[in-house]
């Protein structure tokens, strides 16, 4: 069994052997000269005593090491590199034996490659090369292979821009003697031909990327020409709803998940919410109907936006779907800000997306069954978005992360006229010079504020305090067709500055890096503490870190408390009283499973600024979470 992860992605590989009804390990297969990164156990093929191990990145190129059956042992039994290798070829990502010949699959290599190797007691002599006939560089053609009878199945899943293809070859005593392609079934990025098995004229393929990442299998009556017989896909997986009345943490747990201080209001998965499969869930922000008082979840997914009536909190109620903007992709950032009574929406990684813009007063018209909802306008100066950011004060908004078209304003704000929201106009561009790790001024977050706070230069002025991936920027952005750069500061361990929030005083920047943890600069969540008293010379007067070691995502402050969504770690609340001196005071972890380790999965974002007190809470798998801080009784 591989374990081409393991070891920091040395890679492993793990022998077991049959004991009766169970499996026990038995040994492992030592690989002499194995570098970091090698991943050694990406793929694994048997032919009697013989046992060969891929390792696609070992020396850059990828390696096959072949081992031989010694009684319980396994040796080394020599290694396999390819004559005309180059670097990030992943030569051994997949492996094939049969009658005494070795395929090796080199899937990066051009539009990829398979190489043959005649097996000769522990000689290995090359013995040609498949290509695609037609294919396109990153096809990633040999990805997986698969013999059904005298025919070769390859994988090309990157191919046709991720819809993937496979190629049949036909063999006859002579070597190969035609090729055809078999198309995806599915539309979009299926990556089709990802996986490959076969066995007694059924062919089985992977289609890993379809349903949004969640894959399904292709099932094939193999022929002169293939026909579907089935696509199958795994159940829905999901938790169950969680409604009805509040459940209390107690011991440390409710209903299930870890939490200190927080008590369940009630939980929705994705699918409770308009979530197909495979679909995850990302930010989300809050509204008040000012007429009903009612409150409302404005929830981001892969392929749109959700509205929940959490009014009730004990019992939300999915109103109904805002889908993406027609004719773009899912996308994993789906990021939304209300003004006046309307929702602006954008989405990264989806050219030609833009600003969706809806009126929240449609939700008044829930009769009972959910939704479709339109937009009611559109602003098409921008086209893929990180996020957007608004000042409710002045009625301005800014798009940031632009890319993909429109006016990107060097990846920073792209500043728009939301005073009319239903008519938004262009009002001026900011980007922060020499800052972003392409120089551009590239914005990955912002707030933006009438300055009220301790600097009395900037009294009353339009400021903004942007994380630009390698720094804090500060911006005077009062004249939108002239804004002017303040400061940007840079810290130690820079690892992607994300986000952040002003106390409510204006005095401090509490700003999060999102990858210092997985980049092992830090060993716990870290949180940085900007003096900004002085915007022309902000001071980092501190570092706050958690008590897991997880990625830090979003933070918003409200009152003495930030509340942090730290993705494995779930929901953090911090008291920041003290802001020099900050203590977590609650939490829920919103992943019931796993360790709170650095990565992407959990809790996405929240939103703490509900008068009723609630926190909402998404968590990308799991699903909405409607939370309630226990009040602290001295």
């Amino acid at each position: 069994m591989g374990a081409p992860r393991q070891d920091n992605q040395k890679g492993a590989v793990l022998v077991f052997r049959r004991d009766g009804g169970t499996w026990v390990e038995a040994g492992r297969l030592e690989a002499e000269g194995l570098g970091a990164g090698a991943q050694f156990g990406g793929a694994i093929a048997l032919a009697g005593d013989l046992a060969f191990v891929g390792a696609p990145r070992q020396d850059g190129t990828g390696t096959v090491f072949a081992f031989r059956r010694d009684g319980d042992a396994w040796t080394p039994a020599g290694t396999i590199t390819p004559d005309d290798g180059e670097r990030g070829n992943a030569f051994g990502a997949a492996l094939l034996v049969r009658d005494g010949v070795l395929l090796v699959g080199s899937p990066l290599h051009g539009a990829g490659a398979v190489y043959s190797y005649r097996v000769d007691g522990e000689s290995f002599e090359p013995h040609g090369k498949l290509v695609p006939f037609d294919g396109a560089r990153r096809d990633v053609f040999g990805a997986a292979m698969a013999w059904n009878g005298g025919e070769l199945w390859v994988g090309s899943p990157r191919a046709g821009r991720g819809s993937g293809v496979i190629y049949v070859f036909e063999h006859g005593e002579g070597g190969v003697t035609g090729v055809r392609k078999v198309a995806s079934p599915v539309a979009g990025r299926a990556s089709f031909g990802q996986a490959i098995a076969a066995a007694e004229g059924v062919v089985v393929a992977g289609l890993t990327g379809a349903d949004n990442g969640a894959g399904l299998a292709a099932v094939f009556e193999a022929g002169e020409e293939p026909r579907l017989a089935a696509t199958l896909a795994s159940p829905p997986e999901g938790m169950d709803p969680v409604t009805g009345g509040e459940v209390a943490c107690t011991g440390g747990n409710a209903a299930g998940w870890d939490c200190g201080d927080v008590d369940l209001v009630s939980f929705l998965p994705v699918s409770a919410i308009g979530g197909g499969r495979g679909v995850r869930l990302n930010d989300i922000w809050g509204w008040t109907d000012p007429e009903t008082g009612k409150e409302y979840a404005i929830v981001g997914r892969l392929d749109g936006t959700s509205f929940v009536d959490i009014s009730d909190p004990a019992n939300p109620v999915y109103v109904g779907n805002l889908t993406r903007t027609e004719g773009t992709q899912p996308s994993t950032w789906r990021d939304m800000k209300v003004y006046k009574n309307h929702v602006f929406i954008v989405a990264d990684g989806a050219p030609g997306h833009g600003v969706q813009i809806m009126d929240l007063t449609k939700l008044r018209d829930f009769a009972g069954e959910p939704i479709e909802f339109t937009e009611d306008a559109h602003y098409d100066g921008v086209s893929s978005v990180h996020n957007i950011v608004i000042n409710e004060e002045t009625g301005f908004a800014y798009t940031v992360g632009n890319r993909a078209g429109g006016e990107t304003c060097g990846g920073g704000s792209h500043i728009i006229n939301i005073q009319d929201p239903l008519n938004p106009t262009f009002a001026g561009c900011f980007a922060h010079p020499e800052t972003g790790r392409q120089g551009t001024g590239y914005t990955h977050d912002a707030q933006c504020v009438v300055y009220r706070g301790p600097d009395a230069d900037y009294q009353g002025r339009e400021v903004c305090f942007n994380a630009n991936e390698t720094a804090l920027s500060i911006a005077d952005v009062t004249d939108k067709e002239n804004p002017v750069p303040i400061a940007a500061p840079t810290y130690p361990n820079v690892g992607y500055a994300h986000q952040g929030w002003l106390t409510e005083d204006q005095h401090y920047f509490f700003m999060d890096d999102e990858l210092d943890e997985l980049q092992g600069k830090v060993e716990r969540t870290r949180t940085l503490i900007w003096d900004v008293s002085d915007l022309d010379d902000p001071q980092l007067v501190g570092e706050y870190l958690g008590t897991t070691s997880a990625t830090d995502h979003n933070l918003y402050i409200r009152g003495n408390l930030m509340y942090q969504s730290d993705y494995q770690a779930g929901l953090r609340i911090i008291d920041i009283s003290n802001p020099l001196e900050p203590k977590e005071v609650a939490y829920f972890d919103t992943v019931p499973y796993g360790t709170n380790t650095p990565g992407f999965g959990g809790s996405w974002s929240n939103y703490p600024f509900f008068e009723s007190g609630v926190v909402i809470v998404t968590s990308g798998n799991e699903g909405l979470f409607v939370l309630r801080k226990r009040e602290t009784v001295f």
